[in-house]
């Protein structure tokens, strides 16, 4: 599996330093944001600098307003354009919001009838759409396609692919596994964004939350996945000062191989059964 370090972990440093830390603490390459950075400027030049410090395995396309990109719907395919001009594999995006009333955006979604053709422009960039979390007292997902099998049919029906983000479902179903697994057996899978979740909290380090990551993991690798696995945290888990910091990055990624590592067992199809027994 490749092991990728998402940006927004470490918003807060210039994306050349972000670069840098990924290289050092052992990560296999970027997870890049589309974000306020991108601004009136050279968007293709920036990238392919950033690429002489580390590979960038994925584009998020943005989730807030980036002056220039336009919309949602523009900004998706901007990010497409640039992930396919700097060869970069694949570019995730969110779903619309029904609280958000992102009508215009939502029908568009649904209008598409083939996501790599339309969108990808039948170039070698994936595109993925992410699973979206479940928030507030009374647990109310403000996102369409917050139930794991329609979102699975809509993927296989529009032949779009999946970004699974673990605090996200976690954050609705703490034992999330077998979602995961009606994720998996779609072959729709392409990145996971890894990190946990608890007590209303997202995106935590793992083992500070409640969610069961290991014994996810180990799941993990018993399947033939060999895609990205991108550690995506609020920045305040990871401590001050870019010793500590490095450190707490090294043991990380000393954690995802550790528990990634293959098996010599042969991978299965899961349905929930064998996942309760396992």
């Amino acid at each position: 599996m490749i092991l990728s370090l998402s940006t927004g972990c470490l918003f807060t440093l210039p994306f050349q330093r972000i670069f840098e830390l990924s290289v050092e603490s052992g990560f296999d390459g970027v997870e890049l944001i589309i974000n306020r950075n991108f601004e009136r400027i050279d968007a293709i030049k920036l990238v392919r600098s950033l690429q002489e410090i580390a590979s960038i395995h994925s584009i998020h396309a943005p989730f807030m307003e980036v002056d220039g990109w336009g919309g949602k719907i523009a900004s998706i395919k901007l990010s497409v354009q640039l992930a396919a001009e700097c060869g970069i594999p694949l570019v995730n995006f969110h779903p619309p919001s029904w609280m958000g009333l992102e009508i215009g955006f939502w029908r568009w979604l649904y209008s598409i009838r083939d996501f790599q053709k339309e969108i990808g422009l039948d170039s070698n960039v994936t595109v993925t759409l992410e699973n979206m979390p479940w928030t507030g007292k009374w647990k109310i997902n403000p996102n369409i396609l917050s139930n794991t099998q329609r979102m699975v049919d809509f993927i296989q029906d529009h032949n779009l692919y999946m970004t699974f983000d673990c605090t996200h479902m976690g954050s609705g179903k703490t034992n999330f596994i077998t979602d995961f697994f009606l994720c998996y057996n779609s072959g729709r899978i392409r990145n996971i964004h890894f990190s946990d979740y608890g007590y209303g909290r997202e995106h935590l380090l793992p083992g500070r939350g409640i969610l069961p990551l290991t014994r996810f993991l180990n799941h993990l690798r018993s399947t033939e996945y060999q895609s990205t696995v991108t550690l995506e945290l609020d920045p305040h888990e990871l401590p001050k000062g870019e010793i500590n910091l490095l450190e707490s990055l090294k043991e990380i990624v000393s954690f995802l191989r550790t528990e990634t590592s293959p098996r010599t067992d042969a991978p299965r199809e899961y349905t929930q059964e064998t996942i309760q027994v396992a």
